[in-house]
């Protein structure tokens, strides 16, 4: 019997013989012929995305694709459509130059429902109206104005570290630092402060709602409709009572806010319900606002005081030599005699963002939390791209990431190392802030970046001004966390104890 009657006997054969055939053809499309066939990379990512959704669900993508880059160079295709850069000099052509590239398709798994947000939407006229509404709510003259209400949630959270320190229990730092920042983003941006720090409990009510929109990041780069089937199947059969629980209140919070906003009112509602924007949306749009408020600052500020509370201690560890043991137990005791030297000055208070250490502490802090460390993804134009000789194709996907630009060796030397005097005077160079990526840049960058590096200022500053960290030592080593689009600490706790007599 020829091959042929085969086919013809059994159809089930001709299918799999012709699947196959199918796969083969499309994968040796890929590798040989496709337009970014030049790009080097591994053998499956050029074949399949399954590799690249496989590494960002179990949360180790950054890692893997930096190990990449050692391998290819600064290009490499990590999808059969998508090319990952690691040169700082692809982020003016990529994100800022006439707008920047468009945003990547898969950002809209990011949209609440049915409604579209200020940070998901592909369409830059839908975009636009609604971001120049709310737009001077984060200008440095509004914020400047609002500092007593913003260092009333400071001071509620330093007070209420300072009450658990004294139990001599482990205290998540995490939790606290994120409400403080849900109750400055509610105050400063809707009038109503959300009160997390004075909730009972170890964890913010509104946690479980911020965790359900982080682990999105785990399927981020899915297609729109197998996303949305992935996500009600999750809901449906694993439901989290807490997660429920914690929505229904952020529901309830956001509900009340927007009934009682009328329009013309000149906070975040009201601005967007005054251009005829409907309370559904300004619902979503408030919640998404809520959510990337808590979850990026929070993460921030808690990495900040797990470092300063490390080197509070480091003069324990015996392995360090003398030199280097004293500059780390002396980096928050520097840090607190520049403001405390700040805030008795006779010649007058300098703005805390001019303090030189102070500044070094925060932006080594946004340095080296991760927040936010994989790529922002986007679209090359219909006119294509050239990077340094490197014809990309239209409609690739190319983008480049916090993780591979804050942790370069070259850049910051020893870059797992929180080290704030790499800030200072002398000490900066064009390289170093060019590098700098951790609210993105050009027209889509973080809309809340003036707000967000507020609050790590002020918070940093009253953390020190009040000593409430001496004494006091991290509970972890080293912060694990899952390199999702938004990062997520693993067992959500970053942890301090403080010994007893010293809180």
């Amino acid at each position: 019997m020829s091959i042929l009657d085969t086919l013809m006997i059994s159809p089930w054969v001709t299918i799999l013989v012709v699947g196959t055939g199918a796969i083969l053809s499309l994968c040796i499309y890929r590798i040989i012929f496709h337009p970014l066939s030049h790009i080097s990379g591994p053998l499956l990512p050029k074949t399949t995305s399954l590799w690249l959704y496989y590494h960002s669900y179990i949360g180790d993508e950054a890692t893997v694709i930096n190990q990449l880059h050692k391998k290819y160079g600064p290009l490499v295709r990590i999808a059969p459509n998508e090319v990952d850069i690691n040169d700082a000099d692809a982020i003016s052509q990529i994100y800022v130059l006439r707008g920047g590239f468009p945003k990547a398709p898969c950002y809209a798994n990011f949209d609440m429902g049915e409604h579209q947000t200020i940070f998901s939407t592909l369409d830059s006229d839908y975009r636009s109206p609604r971001a120049k509404a709310v737009m001077p709510l984060f200008s440095t003259k509004n914020i400047r104005e609002n500092e007593a209400a913003l260092y009333g949630c400071v001071d509620r959270m330093v007070n209420r570290t300072l009450d658990e320190a004294k139990t001599g229990q482990p205290v998540n730092i995490l939790n606290l630092t994120r409400s403080l920042a849900l109750d400055a983003v509610t105050t400063h941006l809707f009038g109503e402060n959300y009160n997390g720090i004075s909730e009972k409990g170890n964890e913010l009510s509104a946690s479980a709602f911020v965790d359900a929109f982080v682990s999105v990041g785990r399927l981020f780069y899915m297609p729109k409709i197998i996303f949305i089937w992935l996500e009600w199947f999750v809901e449906k059969v694993v439901p989290d009572v807490n997660t429920k629980e914690s929505m229904e209140k952020v529901d309830r919070y956001v509900d009340n806010l927007v009934e009682r906003t009328k329009e013309k009112a000149r906070n975040y509602p009201g601005r967007l319900l005054d251009i005829g924007v409907t309370h559904a949306e300004v619902k979503v749009q408030c919640k998404d606002l809520m959510f990337a408020g808590t979850d990026s600052t929070g993460a921030n500020l808690a990495r900040i005081c797990q470092e300063l509370s490390r080197n509070t201690q480091m003069y324990r560890q015996k392995s360090f030599s003398m030199r280097i043991m004293l500059t780390l137990s002396n980096r928050y005791r520097r840090l607190r005699a520049e403001i405390l030297s700040n805030s008795t000055s006779v010649s007058g208070r300098v703005d805390i963002q001019a303090l030189p250490y102070l500044s070094g502490v925060v932006k080594e802090g946004l340095r080296i939390s991760m927040a936010n460390p994989t790529r922002l993804p986007r679209l090359v134009p219909s006119s294509g791209w050239t990077f340094k000789d490197i014809t990309i194709s239209p409609g690739s996907i190319v983008g480049c990431s916090a993780y591979e630009l804050h942790f370069n060796p070259i850049v910051f030397p020893d870059p797992e190392t929180f080290r704030p005097e790499r800030w200072l005077e002398g000490s900066v160079t064009p390289e170093m802030l060019k590098h700098s990526f951790g609210f993105g840049a050009g027209s889509r960058a973080c809309i809340a970046r003036n707000l967000a590096t507020t609050e790590l200022y002020m918070a940093t500053e009253k953390l020190a001004e009040s000593g409430v960290l001496l004494g006091a030592r991290p509970c972890q080593d080293k912060i694990e966390i899952y390199e999702w689009f938004n990062s997520s600490v693993k067992q959500e706790k970053i942890e301090l104890v403080w010994e007893q007599g010293t809180s």
